[in-house]
Formats: structure tokens, C-alpha cells, sequence
């Protein structure tokens, strides 16, 4: 079958354009507005809010993969490490040994890991990752992002940048943020400062 150069070109654009769109639903990107949080970025690409800057994360409650109830509110006066990942995405395969890696490291420590898994149709996949990488902490379930839309203040999380890891203080406050996968370094810098702080 023979094409037009005009067919050709429509057909073009059409892949490029779909290629892009998949890679940036996984990729990393910036927020967009930021809701009134003061972010500062950092040379590692960790964006961190000073202590007397910091807002409080929303009302973050839900059934995990396993059928069980999380409320973040029952981890108050514990630092919470929170992972936005879909089963789907390649960073979220790429950094998960890390995540789980420094969630075992720290958790004597007072800090616990959260995952909230989202864009996934059902349970299956998102159990299989989780079984692949052998992860030690709960991620709640939130196949349509709503959880999140209305968990976190706007502009906080991107659905469209997965995955996203946001450190939480023992006041229930946002401190630092993080788009794109990270490796058990980058997590440390966004942990080690709020276990300093009292």
C-alpha cells in the first residue's frame, strides 16, 4: 500500500507524539504550581522546605494492596518516607532495591516507609512487583490518584511524574520531595536531616 507524504507525515506526528506522552507519564517533571510551599531545590535535584515553612499533609488513609487499613495519621511523631510508584514504570522498578534497601536501614530509627500505589487497573501487578523486589513496607492502593489529589496539598504530586518520594517530619509536616527514581544515597540525604531534627 502506498502513502501520501501528507498520510506519512500525519502518521509521524501521531508516533512522536505518543512516544512522548509515554515517556513523560513515567519520567521525571516538574509539579507545576506548588500550592504555597516554599521548595527550595537542591544540586541532587531533592527539593526541601525549612522547618518553619513546612504544611501538613492531608488526611492520607486508605486499604493497602493486602486489603488492610493505613492511616498515615497513626505514624505521627515518626518520620514518613512516602513513595508514589506504579507497577508500570521503569524508575519505579529501578529504584525500588533502594527504597526497600534504606527502609530496612532506618526503621529502628523511627522512620517508616509508605507506599501509595497508583494508575495500576488492579492488584495483581502491583502485588507481583512488590513480591519481585520483596518489599518490607504497605502501599496503599489508589488505582485513579484521588488519594493523592486530595492527600497532599496542590501541587505537591504530579500523576504524570512517577515516581515521586516525599519526606514527611514527626509533625505530620512536608519537608522534602523528590521526582524520579533515587538510589539509597539521595534517600539518606532526604531522611538523615529530619532525624536530627527534635
Amino acid at each position: 500500500m502506498i502513502f501520501s507524504r501528507r498520510a506519512r507525515t500525519v502518521a509521524l506526528t501521531v508516533t512522536v507524539t505518543l512516544g512522548s506522552l509515554a515517556l513523560s507519564a513515567c519520567g521525571s517533571g516538574e509539579s507545576g504550581d506548588r500550592g504555597g510551599t516554599h521548595y527550595v531545590m537542591g544540586a541532587d535535584g531533592i527539593e526541601t522546605v525549612a522547618a518553619q515553612e513546612r504544611g501538613p499533609v492531608g488526611r492520607i488513609k486508605g486499604e493497602t494492596l493486602q486489603r488492610e487499613q493505613l492511616d498515615l495519621a497513626d505514624l505521627r511523631g515518626k518520620v514518613v518516607v512516602i513513595n508514589v510508584w506504579g507497577s508500570w514504570c521503569p524508575p519505579c522498578r529501578a529504584e525500588a532495591p533502594y527504597l526497600n534497601k534504606v527502609a530496612k536501614e532506618v526503621k529502628a530509627k523511627g522512620v517508616e516507609f509508605v507506599g501509595i500505589n497508583t494508575r495500576d487497573d488492579d492488584r495483581l501487578r502491583p502485588q507481583a512487583f512488590e513480591d519481585d523486589f520483596d518489599i518490607s513496607y504497605p502501599s496503599l492502593y489508589d488505582p485513579t490518584g484521588k488519594l493523592l489529589l486530595s492527600g497532599f496539598p496542590k501541587g505537591t504530586v504530579n500523576l504524570q511524574a512517577l515516581p515521586v518520594t516525599i519526606a514527611v517530619d514527626r509533625k505530620g509536616n512536608i519537608a522534602a520531595r523528590a521526582f524520579g527514581a533515587l538510589d539509597d544515597t539521595k534517600l539518606r540525604r532526604m531522611i538523615d536531616p529530619l532525624l536530627k531534627e527534635s
